[in-house]
């Protein structure tokens, strides 16, 4: 029985400090991004060894990807403010959220882009299954908003769900090149479009 609370104490304590791990790497890409560096200097730079990181973290990806999931799940905690429920209300309320962190969003295209190579099995692996959860969320609401008549009902909502996040995603790239881009304005005229009138 000793043992056993020994282990589940050593167990919970390694839960604990993976958890400040992925907090101070948060706030430091927050700031700046990945920045291409290496694991050894993303310790450094969040004040911890190489060989902590290394405990927690297989690789850099790994680090890279546990980052932006936890940092993810911490800013979509609670209910959606009034009015973004709708699919484009979603993303848009996801967009002037990333404001607020562009390394966050430059973190994410790294690793997008990542998952387009050979080699970065656990990216690729993330970013399909993100996408293809995000994809359902989206077409889910496409569907209740067209049983309400907010949308066309001439569109499919997998396809919408799917142009949705396109947009959404390449506007913020745009807007990381060039923070003049409006991301809302472009994303309200698309909502538009998917309510506009069907064509006889």
């Amino acid at each position: 029985m000793t043992q056993e609370l020994q282990r589940r104490g050593s167990y919970e304590k390694g839960v604990r400090r993976r958890q400040e791990i992925l907090d101070r790497a948060i706030e430091v890409f927050a700031e700046r991004g990945a920045q291409g560096t290496s694991l050894r200097a993303i310790g450094e730079a969040i004040g911890v060894s190489h060989a902590a990181l290394k405990h927690y973290f297989d690789s850099r990806e790994e680090l890279l990807i546990e980052v932006y999931r936890a940092a993810e799940e911490r800013s979509t905690l609670g209910d959606p403010p009034v009015g973004t429920t709708g699919p484009v209300g979603l993303m848009t309320h996801a967009a002037r959220r990333n404001h607020g962190v562009p390394g966050l969003v430059q973190l994410y295209s790294t690793l997008v882009a990542g998952a387009l190579e050979n080699g970065h099995d656990a990216a690729r692996s993330f970013f399909s299954a993100r996408f293809r959860d995000l994809r359902g969320l989206l077409a889910d609401r496409v569907r209740e908003e067209q049983r309400d008549g907010h949308i066309r009902a001439d569109i499919t909502p997998d396809a919408a769900a799917a142009l949705i996040i396109a947009a959404s995603d390449g506007l913020q790239t745009q807007w990381l090149l060039d923070p003049s881009v409006d991301i809302e304005e472009s994303l309200s005229l698309l909502e538009s479009l998917l309510q506009g009138p069907v064509r006889s």
